[in-house]
């Protein structure tokens, strides 16, 4: 398995187990039958549980760009030292995102955010040219 598919699996696994913390803070908050129902006064999840079900949300908003272009690498031959590197940058700027957004460490955030979207642009770079 090339390092791109490599590091396409491991964020893929992370933006899979995302919801767990949450949705056991969901459970804890609002009891078992509210949480899988529908209340009509739902409590509030706890404010690190937001942040992270919204870093959730963005994990899999950008899941999209990052799978499609590592595919695109995959099937045109493309992968290199560069996409490579990439690619697991990526990976730790998601793993990045994911606790600094939940622990709402500003900065940080968009910081490993824009560290992400420069490992995106560094693939469609490699594609394109």
């Amino acid at each position: 398995m090339s390092a791109e598919l490599h590091a396409l699996t491991l964020v893929t696994i992370l933006t899979a187990l995302i919801w767990i913390p949450y949705i056991l803070n969901l459970i804890l908050v609002r009891g078992l039958i509210n949480a899988v129902g529908y209340p009509e006064n739902p409590a509030p999840l706890a404010p690190w549980a937001s942040r992270m079900k919204s870093a959730h949300a963005n994990a899999i908003e950008n899941l999209v760009i990052f799978a499609t272009l590592v595919l695109v690498v995959e099937i045109a031959g493309l992968n290199n030292a560069t996409t490579a590197l990439a690619c697991t940058v990526y990976f730790w700027a998601r793993v990045v995102h994911l606790a600094v957004y939940t622990l709402a460490i500003p900065w940080a955030r968009t910081l490993a955010f824009v560290v992400g979207f420069l490992c995106q642009a560094t693939l469609a770079v490699q594609i394109l040219f």
